[in-house]
């Protein structure tokens, strides 16, 4: 009777899964083949509350108790149940029988099973009678009928300590995230009229002067008052290394202030900050499915009712062919058969599995828009990347000077200054820094920008002209140099239509750059660079960096062009870029990964992949932690089918009892959530 009541305690919760899963819960796939009625963030939610997509129901156990409050009526209970049996026999109590034991039971039974019947009375109530809850109290109060009240009670035990777990296992991978992100304050200090005041971090007000202390966390984005302050960025950026802030600047919501008391202007909303948008980004990642996950979901459509009709096969079929058929032991045969088939273990793993990866990468300060990126990226083959500012500093200085003699080197140097400081590009700040101070004295008229050429001003009735080459051989400048030649990004100077000579501007490498192509070339990823300077240039960065190819001198479309060509070949890309300026490249990608997202909105939207620091090292980082995640998740199904398959095999045949299925189903299961959670503890570099 104890194997028939668990066995019976198994089909109720199989036929109730399998109903909750694949009868009620329709599956509205959008034009991306994503399931838009059930995200992961939902399912996490889901299990985190026990609330059942479409059916209403609410467990008691709620992923916001202490985990104390959660095993707490499973803890009374076994206890009761374990002095209960320990009276019945191995310390036998004259006075534990009749309406004495009947009452014990049902005191033990009650913590677990009070809850469950409560959810099936309101699911009644709803219209949904055949609920995982009703079938369970079926299950457990039919054994108490039969007087094998120990197995009601531990049917309903086993059952309510399984949910605890699961409940679990999934809210802790959603927390992990939430808490590697999620570094606000709840407070903030707000200066009114010199005097300060503490208030919830939400009620504070754009344009309100926040005064943070040593060691405190900025709870909003804001503008810095203060003329500096040095900060640790770890929450947003996965580096501790201290970023100093000037006047003026931007500093972030989840920064921590290192030195002195600093004060901060309010510029956005505490919903609208930047770290707000980070964590919604990272919570809805699994909305976006990953093709495995959308596989078992397609199987189990086929899987579970072939199973159903195998088992009443199993339990029917031998009555015509068999001499001294036994109905109950066909019957337990078949019972064994559904609880092994069971895809608990796929169901709760996968998901847990890839929402585990989002976390590892969250906390290295990768952010993946969906789990499909993780499988994308752990198959990607090319890694085209953008040169300034992805394995260059982005950083422009002023290399060398080369002027004819013939001239005066300090007046032009000033007046090119000038002329400069018109233009916000890097470049010109460049040649700023390195003169200094802008000339008063010095007057420009007429004063011209020549797309992609350069500027044309007029300085004491002469004119200057300041871009590259072409700017020269357009207004028809002779000049002796072979711009070829030249590995630097190049300015050359005309002054009263005569060649001055050039200024030559180069961009610093990456510390990790030459450490992200070799870590590239060890997981077989072939890295290519584009970009729209000039190839001299390029190719110089490229064979400092190991590159295997490298085209400079591209416009936007040659980008587009060139990424297609790589595709032709059936080979898959992520594009590395700024995620702004490169969108067609992006968009024509299999991943587009932008980086530096931490200071861009429009980064964050665009990307497939966010990389919050500028660190390039984090692109094998980000490919690496797609190909564990896609390990870990395929040993699971592996696990799950080869064990399931031996098991059903000598269930069928008899020679498995109800342990044997336990472990199939329960014991797998519980491998394969241990197996999904490894990649949260896994250290990447």
């Amino acid at each position: 009777m104890h194997d028939f009541a668990i066995a019976l305690h198994s089909l109720c919760r199989y036929l109730c899964y399998n109903k909750m899963y694949v009868m009620s819960h329709k599956h509205q796939p959008d034009g991306n083949e994503q399931d838009t009625c059930c995200s992961h963030t939902e399912k996490i939610h889901a299990q985190t509350k026990h609330h059942h997509d479409d059916d209403g129901h609410d467990h008691s156990h709620d992923g916001d108790k202490s985990t104390f409050s959660m095993f707490l009526p499973a803890g009374c209970s076994f206890a009761l149940l374990l002095l209960a049996i320990a009276f019945d026999n191995w310390v036998p109590q004259g006075w534990f029988n009749g309406w004495i034991r009947i009452v014990w039971y049902i005191a033990a039974y009650i913590p677990v099973g009070f809850p469950v019947l409560k959810e099936a009375v309101n699911s009644i109530r709803k219209g949904d009678v055949f609920s995982e809850f009703l079938l369970m109290g079926i299950a457990t109060i039919g054994a108490f009928a039969i007087g094998e009240y120990p197995e009601g009670v531990a049917v309903m035990l086993f059952y309510a300590v399984g949910e605890v777990f699961q409940t679990l296992a999934v809210s802790r991978a959603k927390n992990n995230i939430k808490s590697l992100l999620d570094q606000r304050p709840d407070e903030v200090t707000i200066l009114t009229d010199g005097q300060s005041r503490l208030i919830k971090a939400e009620e504070a007000k754009i344009g309100d002067l926040i005064q943070l202390k040593p060691g405190e966390k900025l709870g909003l984005d804001g503008e810095l008052i203060s003329e500096r302050a040095a900060f640790n960025t770890a929450a947003l950026t996965g580096e501790s290394k201290p970023d100093t802030k000037e006047k003026g600047e931007t500093v972030l919501a989840g920064m921590i202030n290192l030195n002195t008391v600093s004060q901060v202007r309010v510029t956005t909303a505490y919903t609208d900050s930047k770290l707000s948008k980070i964590l919604e980004l990272v919570q809805n990642a699994t909305a976006q499915k990953a093709p495995t996950e959308l596989f078992i979901r397609k199987f189990a459509k086929i899987y579970t009712p072939i199973v159903v009709f195998l088992a009443i096969g199993i339990c029917l079929i031998p009555y015509f062919f068999t001499a001294d058929y036994q109905f109950n032991e066909w019957l337990y045969r078949a019972l064994v058969f559904l609880v092994i088939s069971c895809p608990c273990a796929l169901v709760i793993s996968i998901p847990l599995g890839y929402f585990g990866g989002i976390g590892a990468a969250s906390r290295n300060g990768i952010l993946f828009k969906g789990s499909n990126f993780l499988d994308k990226l752990a198959e990607i083959q090319n890694v085209v990347m953008d040169k300034t500012g992805t394995m260059t500093e982005g950083v422009f200085k002023v290399q060398e000077v080369f002027f004819d003699a013939a001239f005066n080197k300090e007046e032009l140097l000033r007046m090119v200054n000038v002329l400069e400081s018109l233009s916000t590009h890097p470049i010109a700040t460049a040649i700023h820094e390195y003169v200094g101070a802008l000339d008063s004295s010095i007057q420009l008229s007429d004063t011209e920008e020549i797309p992609g050429r350069g500027l044309k001003t007029t300085i004491n009735g002469k004119e200057l002209l300041a871009g590259n080459f072409k700017l020269m051989d357009q207004f028809n400048i002779p000049y002796t140099v072979n711009p070829s030649e030249i590995i630097y990004t190049t300015i050359a100077i005309a002054y009263d239509n005569q060649f001055v000579g050039y200024i030559t501007i180069a961009d610093s490498i990456k510390d990790d750059a030459k450490k992200t192509i070799d870590r590239l070339h060890q997981l077989n990823v072939k890295a290519t660079m584009l970009s729209g300077d000039k190839s001299t240039v390029v190719s110089y960065v490229a064979k400092q960096l190991g590159i295997d190819n490298a085209h400079g001198d591209l416009l936007p479309e040659d980008k587009v062009n060139k990424v297609k060509e790589i595709k032709t070949r059936n080979e898959s890309v992520a594009f590395v870029g700024d995620g702004i300026n490169d969108a067609p490249v992006v968009a024509l990608s299999d991943v587009g990964i932008a980086m530096g997202g931490l200071g861009s909105d429009a980064t964050i939207e665009t990307a497939d992949v966010v990389i919050q620091d500028d660190k390039p090292s984090k692109i094998p980082v980000a490919i690496n932690i797609g190909k564990q995640t896609k390990k870990i998740v395929w040993q699971n199904i592996v696990l799950a089918f080869a064990v399931k398959a031996v098991v059903l095999i000598l269930g069928a045949g008899g020679l498995a009892t109800m342990w044997e299925a336990v472990f199939a189903d329960v014991g797998v299961a519980l491998l394969a959530i241990l197996n999904a959670v490894r990649i949260q503890r896994m250290v990447f570099v």
